[in-house]
């Protein structure tokens, strides 16, 4: 092959690509930034209104929301699409900072311009995540902040509209005020004001003082899921749990619903907007607060395809003491609710059981980790796991356990268990997550603590087909 057509071949190429990405687009215009207190506002470099700006034009700004409420308003160069061609039918990503284990998850709305006058000042709709018919998710959440009138951080009070108090928690990390000061956002009343929006309980774990964690959600959310790699117009399967393209957080406009949570169909919309969803401390981490680092439009690609359905079960509490519990179980295709699809279920556990209700039911104590698995296609599954603790079925430690005790309690370095010869020994995190099982444990062997963080941890022991759950406190 001569040069020339090699020349000719390369400007071919380059003009094709030209053409595919040539309807990806960044956002353009910032309409408004109006953060919530926390420990990142009224500071560089994510929360100041210059901070906002960062975000247009590429996916390498930053810009905090601060506590639930905060948000951003704004748009692309030209209208979104919702273009079922697009891959996995998505329409935009849009880019925070979230890690493997640390989500700060803000919700979506989007707006059609339906006046035409360039204004932001239609109805809104916003995209339905998978957390938005969690009994938990609050709809119309209204939180009022206080100035707490300090010239550093201080505590900022907040009460909300279900008659809840609390602080924005000030920290040694940050020692600017967190509550928005005038000279930076004049619009915001310098004594208190209200934020609201739909609210969604945080999903924390700080079992571990060494690593506090906030899992992500299923799926439709911001600074949500990590970010991959380029190109970032080319987004990720929002129904999947793994990041196999761009990355971050893809949405698709059809997951739009009003405000009696019903589907709408939109042909388009010409504004986003973001608000932190959550209300919650993170201990040493502080305040839970959505991070935007930029967003993209998402050009069209009917070649790109994937799983389309998605199982979301919300998340069990770390230790099950009851016999029965109402799971809430949700099926999803393309990002919508479904009704009726058929659930297969599996447990680890002998004699635990979800009926037709998906009512849970246990038998004996111990790690329980249940699976849903769609029906109609094997590869569609979630999993959430619990301990079940002796008091959800009924057993007398005293009668099961004998006299059965870990000593020392609290424990530093090692404890060791008495009132038995042997057992089988299982230890967890309270998270429900097995860190260490022994087989053949003898009485008042040691079992070495030294390297487990402080914190609380569950051991399970097993003789005679009885299990025993008991607490053990690291310090």
């Amino acid at each position: 092959m001569n040069r020339r057509i090699k020349e000719l071949i390369f400007t071919l190429s380059l003009l094709l690509l030209s053409s595919f990405y040539s309807h990806a687009q960044y956002i353009s215009n910032i309409i408004e930034y109006r953060p919530a207190p926390g420990q990142y506002i009224n500071a560089a470099p994510a929360g100041t209104p210059f901070s906002a700006q960062t975000v247009k034009d590429s996916i390498t700004g930053m810009v905090n929301l601060g506590s639930f409420g905060g948000y951003i308003v704004f748009s692309f160069g030209e209208p979104v699409q919702n273009d079922p061609a697009n891959p996995y039918g998505v329409d935009f990503t849009i880019f925070g900072n979230p890690l493997t284990y640390w989500s700060e998850p803000g919700i979506v709305s989007v707006m059609k311009d339906d006046n035409g006058n360039g204004e932001a000042d239609d109805t809104w709709y916003e995209l339905a995540g998978s957390a938005y018919f969690f009994s938990t998710t609050i709809k119309d959440y209204e939180v009022t902040y206080t100035d707490p009138e300090q010239a550093s951080a201080a505590d900022v009070p907040w009460s909300d509209n279900h008659g809840n108090t609390g602080y924005i928690y000030a920290n040694s990390y940050n020692i600017q005020p967190y509550y928005p000061q005038t000279d930076s956002f004049p619009e915001i009343n310098s004594n208190s004001y209200t934020l609201a929006g739909t609210y969604i309980k945080d999903s924390i774990d700080t079992s571990d003082p060494m690593q506090t964690r906030s899992y992500p959600r299923a799926f439709g959310y911001a600074d949500n899921r990590n970010r991959g790699v380029a190109p970032y117009s080319l987004p990720d399967n929002p129904y999947t749990r793994t990041i196999e393209n761009s990355g971050g957080d893809a949405f698709d406009i059809r997951w739009a619903v009003d405000k009696e949570g019903n589907y709408v169909d939109l042909e388009s919309i010409d504004f986003i907007k973001v608000h932190t969803a959550v209300l919650a401390n993170a201990g040493v981490a502080g305040e839970l607060s959505t991070e935007i680092t930029g967003a993209v439009d998402v050009p069209p690609d009917n070649t790109i395809s994937g799983i389309s359905d998605m199982i979301v079960i919300k998340e069990l509490p770390p230790e099950l003491n009851s016999r029965e519990y109402q799971l809430e179980v949700f099926v999803y295709h393309m990002g919508r609710l479904q009704q009726g699809p058929e659930i297969n279920w599996s447990a680890n556990m002998a004699g635990a059981t979800v009926d037709e209700n998906n009512k849970l039911s246990v038998n004996s104590a111990g790690e329980l980790n249940i699976t849903a698995t769609l029906a109609s296609d094997s590869r569609v599954t979630a999993s959430v796991s619990t301990i079940v603790t002796t008091a959800a079925v009924g057993i007398n430690e005293m009668t099961a356990g004998s006299q059965i005790r870990i000593y020392p309690n609290p424990a530093s370095s090692f404890v060791k268990i008495s009132g038995l010869k042997e057992a089988e020994v299982s230890i967890y995190d309270i998270t429900g997550h097995r860190l260490k099982h022994i087989k053949r444990y003898t009485e008042n062997s040691s079992i070495p603590m030294a390297d487990f963080p402080e914190g609380i941890y569950l051991f399970r022991i097993s003789r005679n087909n009885i299990s025993v759950i008991k607490k053990v406190i690291k310090r």
